[in-house]
């Protein structure tokens, strides 16, 4: 006969292993994107997910549907609703485990978008103009917002976080809303009389890389530098483990070396750390963070499509843009499993940029552009009429919100309007003149204050740009220029501050373009005519996105079609905005054999050069360089670091400034000098430094003005709107 000693011992085992299974019991929860007052996606299979007790049965009751699943093994689970019906009745969606119930009240069934970007995205509504009378009125029970928390993580979680959840457009909610957002939403809403949710994924500052996924990323081959860093910061990737093991092993012999230095009192070494390359990515630039943890958690919650204003820190990339956008939108449309989930955004703002190159903005508006034309179901928002050329935040965000309403409307929801401006379609050369054609123009062309267009140029045959006489003819713009007599190219709004003039007579702006051909060597040739005979090799623009310490993305590259040769020249031509044109040509001797080294001289081209170079020839418009032929020359072409310490020894050079007499030193892939001098007369002819820094590389013609003669640390790029390199030879004959 059992004791009673041995009943309780039994009875108060069974005790523990039921607390135990409750304390671990996975509670019934769903994504935060859930919530009261929140909007269901109609006409689209909606899926409804979260978290329960690993096996637990899961009922999800909406309206007259009701599933049933099953959580799995991790206390996952999911159902689909049959696709929904646009309804402004509140209903009650309610999910059931066991004796677990969660409940939310006042859900819609209409619109959903994604509002994302950086900070005119962020924008809110009491920040706008007309943000008073607006908000007085914005009693709208069908439109809804929800923001998302400012998060950035290494790794992809599975829910996001947000503080106030859904809330209704009140005028005691609305002023925090997205501005643009609000605007959108609000058409919508009136236009389709259904509900419509926002759901606000934005953050001021942001790069379109930090909002990108992994698997976006691993969908554009361009961006596999991106894929790279994020896989070696995760653990799990067997280039992590690599690293580590390798830092543990330095450590184990550092540990020993620094026992040893202790105890004979001398100086403990530096301890070893891990390589960047397995940093988390929680740097402000880092790519995916801001996806891991304000979009990830989002998906599947089902969506119409994504409303996007974002680009002003992405500005320097160029036509690089078009391929992070392609990423973006690649890796949401994944995520979301919608291949054709629309994609509608705003280009950037004119805007001052400091003394930035004035040319760098209008580089970036032509690779907005060009994102509608090469990733199917997207649409750009020109907004060159609504800025603020102080104001990096243009207030009047309601034009915007309607032109983005515009796009949706007629190319989401097939409503027949016009829901954009005139876009260039192709030019004509007739004479002395150019005929530019447009497509989309409405009812015509106009100007907003009744003057000839603007902010037209033309070029000729030595490729420089002049303001051109326009004339609108019709559906087109003629145009003109007394200094062009045989017209080459065309460009319009090529500047950071154009705020151009010409529009349809519906009120939409024509967007920044360029046309036309222009010679590689145009420039060149009409300055120099000594360039007779050499064949160009090299083009390069200094600072453009994209430069690595690695590798210079040429213009032009003909290296490998060079066989003999006897000469080699450089010719480097800077314009500042409003400046006139500075230029240096430098022919020299040739110093190596091999045409593949005379370009810039990245750690991957293999070519470092210190020293003399024979027969050097100058010409140069630029005052005080000296010029002549025959000439003793010296370069410093490397891409290592290096000090001012002139070990080489260089006769007149000195040890303690940056000149014509420095000492290369490691790293090898380092700050880089791809320098021509005359030490005779104490004169940097030329100088490129720093090229992969992009707007802040170093450039110039003559001794530096200020700083080093030969521009190092002088981050100067960004000042130029060309900066222009040229590689040449002669063939030998």
């Amino acid at each position: 006969m059992r004791s009673l000693s041995s009943y309780r011992f039994r009875f108060s085992l069974f005790l523990v292993l039921i607390l135990a299974a409750v304390a671990t019991a996975e509670p019934l929860r769903l994504p935060k994107i859930f919530g009261d007052h929140m909007v269901l996606q109609r006409d689209l299979p909606v899926v409804i997910w979260g978290w329960a007790d690993a096996g637990q049965d899961v009922t999800v009751s909406f309206g007259k549907q009701t599933k049933l699943t099953k959580a799995d093994d991790d206390g996952r689970w999911r159902v689909r609703l049959r696709p929904l019906k646009a309804s402004a009745k509140a209903k009650r969606l309610e999910v059931r485990a066991g004796d677990q119930a969660v409940a939310f009240e006042d859900v819609l069934v209409g619109e959903v978008w994604l509002c994302s970007g950086q900070s005119n995205m962020e924008w809110r509504l009491a920040n706008t103009d007309g943000a008073k009378q607006e908000i007085a009125g914005a009693d709208y029970p069908g439109l809804r917002h929800i923001e998302m928390d400012h998060i950035m993580l290494a790794e992809p979680v599975d829910d996001v976080q947000s503080q106030k959840g859904w809330e209704i457009s009140t005028p005691e909610t609305v002023p925090s809303f997205t501005a643009v957002g609000y605007f959108f939403g609000k058409e919508l809403h009136e236009e389709l009389d259904v509900p419509v949710g926002l759901v606000n994924s934005s953050w001021g500052g942001s790069n379109i890389e930090a909002f990108t996924s992994l698997e976006g990323f691993k969908q554009v081959p361009e961006l596999s530098g991106m894929v790279e860093r994020i896989q070696a910061s995760l653990p799990q990737n067997p280039a992590y483990k690599k690293a580590v093991r390798k830092t543990l092993g330095e450590t184990r012999k550092w540990l020993a070396q620094a026992k040893e230095a202790l105890a004979s009192d001398e100086r403990v070494p530096l301890a070893p750390g891990l390589p960047a390359s397995v940093n988390p990515l929680m740097n402000w630039v880092d790519p995916a963070n801001k996806h891991n943890a304000m979009i990830n958690g989002l998906t599947p919650y089902r969506i119409r499509g994504s409303i996007w204003y974002q680009g002003e820190s992405n500005r320097a990339d160029g036509m690089l843009y078009v391929k992070k956008t392609e990423a973006l939108v690649k890796g949401w449309r994944k995520a979301w499993g919608q291949a054709d989930l629309p994609h509608y955004y705003v280009q950037i703002a004119p805007y001052q940029y400091g003394e930035e190159d004035s040319h760098i903005v209008p580089a970036f508006w032509e690779a907005q552009a060009a994102i509608e034309k090469e990733i199917p179901h997207t649409g750009m928002v020109v907004v060159h009429d609504v800025g603020n050329l102080r104001d990096i935040h243009p207030r009047n965000k309601t034009v915007v919100g309607h032109r983005l309403a515009l796009l949706a409307l007629a190319r989401t929801y097939g409503r027949d309007l016009l829901d954009g401006g005139p876009q260039f379609e192709r030019l004509a050369i007739e004479g002395d003149k150019v005929r530019v054609f447009f497509k989309r123009t409405g009812s015509g062309l106009t100007t907003s204050d009744g003057q000839a267009a603007d902010w037209f140029e033309i070029a000729g045959e030595n490729g420089m740009f002049v303001a051109a006489e326009a004339r609108i003819d019709g559906h087109t713009v003629v145009l003109s220029s007394e200094e062009v007599h045989k017209p080459t190219a065309i460009r319009y709004a090529w500047s950071k501050l154009a705020e151009p003039n010409l529009r349809s007579k519906e009120g939409f702006p024509v967007s920044a373009f360029r046309s036309g051909r222009i010679e590689e060597r145009a420039l060149l040739d009409a300055a120099v005519p000594q360039a007779k005979g050499y064949k160009l090799i090299y083009s390069y623009d200094v600072g453009v996105a994209g430069t690595t310490k690695k590798a210079a993305p040429y213009r032009l590259d003909r290296a490998s079609e060079v066989e003999a040769f006897d000469r080699v020249a450089y010719f480097l031509a800077l314009k500042k905005a409003g400046e006139p044109l500075q230029y240096v040509w430098v022919s020299m001797d040739p110093f190596t054999t091999e045409a593949a080294k005379l370009g810039v001289p990245t750690s991957s081209a293999n070519a470092t050069f210190r020293q003399w170079v024979d027969h050097m020839e100058v010409r140069t418009n630029v005052d005080g360089v000296e010029t002549g032929q025959g000439l003793k020359g010296y370069i410093e072409f490397w891409p290592h670091n290096y000090t001012s310490q002139n070990s080489a020894p260089v006769e007149g050079a000195s040890n303690d400034t940056y000149d014509f007499g420095d000492t290369p030193t490691n790293p090898r892939e380092g700050y880089g000098s791809m320098q021509i001098h005359n030490p005779s007369a104490r004169q940097t002819v030329m100088a490129v430094n720093k090229w992969w820094e992009g707007q802040k590389a170093d450039v110039g013609i003559g001794n530096s003005p200020e700083g080093n003669p030969d521009y190092t640390f002088r981050s100067n790029a960004g000042a130029y709107q060309l900066k222009r390199l040229m590689v040449l030879v002669r063939p030998a004959k």
